[in-house]
């Protein structure tokens, strides 16, 4: 058996992006005709395609992810129910690929809230007032930043009290740790291995 070892998530601090659109789906973050590859190498440059590049094929400009102060964010905050639609692992693989960790909306869809976390990639889920201040915070202030703590569940504008964020625990256990789920359980082999020997007897 072998196991994909990640690197550990434990906290971002970053400049953030907002993109403030509801129901954002997995063929708005990869169109499907990017869907062909088996890995995910290059993907990054196709996330949200449709809304980067014009038909021509240049920048939209207009986009957040392609403004001048998006460079280097790793934290994106985006609107309520963000992976939405088909269960397409290459969403969060794309998001990654383009170097954001973090994914911060009033809700996710759940199928792709899964795939996030196996792949590294946080989501925290805050509520309404917290996100019209993140959103209303970069307005005013776009080099404004963000700490996401994951080992303490919390995320705050830089200077001010973090507020609470839930998640799985054992999808954090995970992610702190860098492993996936059969790389959480062959970390665990002699415990399993010691079980069954007494459960023989």
């Amino acid at each position: 058996m072998s196991s994909e070892r990640k690197a550990a998530f434990t906290s971002v601090t970053s400049i953030y992006v907002v993109l403030p659109v509801d129901n954002v789906d997995t063929d708005q973050i990869i169109p499907a005709r990017f869907l062909k590859v088996t890995d995910k190498r290059g993907l990054g440059d196709q996330v949200f395609a449709d809304w980067r590049y014009r038909p021509d094929g240049t920048p939209n400009l207009d986009f957040p992810l392609n403004r001048p102060d998006a460079a280097g964010a790793q934290i994106l905050v985006a609107g309520a129910n963000f992976g939405s639609g088909s269960s397409r692992e290459h969403a969060p693989w794309a998001l990654v690929g383009w170097g954001l960790r973090v994914i911060v909306a009033p809700s996710f869809a759940d199928i792709f809230k899964q795939n996030a976390m196996k792949n590294g990639l946080l989501p925290v889920a805050v509520r309404a007032a917290v996100y019209d201040q993140l959103v209303a915070r970069r307005h005013a202030n776009p080099e404004a930043r963000l700490s996401v703590d994951l080992p303490a569940q919390t995320l705050a504008l830089v200077g001010e009290a973090p507020t609470q964020f839930e998640i799985d625990p054992f999808a954090k256990d995970c992610m702190v740790n860098g492993v996936d789920e059969l790389g959480y359980l062959l970390d665990r082999v002699a415990d399993i291995e010691r079980y069954e020997s007494q459960h023989a007897q």
